[in-house]
């Protein structure tokens, strides 16, 4: 399958990934996360395992196993680290620790190179055995909470390496190396590839939304960081000018707890307007993901705190413009007028929805902007030959031999 990249990213480069792998197929490794299905981490790994055993890799994937009380402690770190803010009871740090414990004693953790993703299972380096150990942070820990960031420091100081999604959220109270990585999507993949039109309008149809109007939509957890009460308002703003329907699709995640409640925040916040569809739609609906983003004239991503973002990616290789926050990975994806707008609040928000609507011509060239952009900073191919990079230099190996 590998081969099928070429056409995205040359000869020369799927050359050099071959003889990256090559001097890896000894190693042993381990990716580790919290949920294998519902969000960007365990849709990224999806798609990137099978290619890095493509390539002769020796890789396994295990999911931490926890209960609602421990997912509850998760979030509440998760909202702290992003927010710098929240109040922690002390009790959380104990359940969090416990966990950590159970988890060790299921995994077996005797691998040459370990990936732990993101803060819920990375108190297992406490029970590493060997190998060189990679904490893998895929979301904003530029202002965490102090009292949170002091707690999982202390693990977070004893990994071999780091990495984050884009250089602001390196920490300069660590000692260990920092190796900016920002994650991808897979052109190949399900929710990527081309659809027929007739496809696309069939699945728009079946959600009770009409492909024949314009059609501004956000693909995100139902999550308050990625305000989807606000992306409300902003259609709201948007619709007085305008003639616009709005798709807020999310999905639910096992390791999400606040999500059903966020969820009936944004029903009361929609109120009656027949052309709000907030669709929860099963984690693996990525063909529907895909109509979408393909069906949308303007795409949202009007998150206040955001690791990437992947629907960004996602929306800008289909040739679609990007409202985004202006936070996070967001940033070094949504060009501010070139592949999308930038912004700060749902007034402009809705000011950028109103003119791209009107502008046609715009939205086509900030589309073959965005897949431009996508193509050659945001494909997983790049990811694995990153990731292929950072082993070698932990482990020793990057030197020619």
């Amino acid at each position: 399958m590998i081969e099928r990249y070429v056409e995205f990213i040359g000869e020369h480069e799927l050359n050099a990934i071959f003889k990256y792998a090559e001097r890896l197929r000894d190693l042993s490794i381990l990716h580790i996360n919290s949920t294998a299905a519902g969000g960007g981490v365990a849709e990224i790994l999806h798609r990137l395992i099978p290619l890095m055993r493509e390539l002769g890799l020796n890789v396994e994937w295990k999911v931490i196993r926890g209960n609602e009380e421990f997912f509850r402690v998760t979030k509440s770190f998760h909202n702290a680290l992003q927010t710098g803010a929240g109040s922690i009871p002390r009790e959380y740090f104990e359940i969090y620790d416990r966990w950590q414990e159970i988890n060790a004693g299921e995994i077996p953790l005797d691998y040459d190179v370990v990936f732990i993703h993101d803060p819920q299972p990375a108190g297992l380096i406490r029970y590493k055995r060997r190998g060189v150990w990679i904490w893998r942070c895929h979301i904003d820990i530029s202002n965490p909470h102090p009292e949170v960031w002091a707690f999982l420091k202390r693990y977070i100081s004893a990994y071999d390496g780091v990495i984050v999604s884009i250089p602001e959220f390196a920490r300069d109270d660590l000692d260990v190396p920092q190796i900016s990585i920002p994650p991808s999507i897979d052109p190949l993949s399900p929710k990527n590839v081309p659809l027929p039109r007739a496809t696309v309008d069939r699945i728009v149809r079946k959600y009770g939304v009409d492909p024949e109007r314009p059609i501004v939509l956000q693909v995100s957890r139902f999550d308050r960081a990625k305000d989807p009460v606000g992306v409300i308002e902003a259609y709201k703003l948007a619709r007085r000018h305008v003639d616009v329907q709005l798709v807020y699709l999310g999905s639910p995640a096992s390791d999400d707890p606040e999500g059903e409640e966020v969820y009936r925040e944004a029903l009361r916040a929609a109120g009656d307007d027949k052309d709000i569809h907030l669709l929860m739609l099963p984690p693996n609906s990525h063909i529907e993901v895909n109509a979408f983003q393909r069906a949308a004239a303007v795409v949202l991503q009007k998150s206040i705190r955001e690791g990437f973002g992947l629907t960004v990616s996602e929306a800008l290789w289909k040739r679609r413009p990007v409202i985004g926050g202006n936070t996070g990975g967001i940033r070094i994806q949504v060009i501010h007028g070139v592949t999308g707008f930038l912004v700060d609040s749902p007034k402009a928000a809705a000011h950028y929805i109103v003119y791209l609507l009107k502008n046609k011509r715009l939205r086509r060239e900030m589309g073959a902007a965005g897949r431009e952009h996508v193509r050659r900073n945001f494909l997983i191919t790049q990811q694995l030959r990153r990731y292929l990079m950072t082993i070698l230099y932990l482990t020793g190996r990057h030197s020619a031999p």
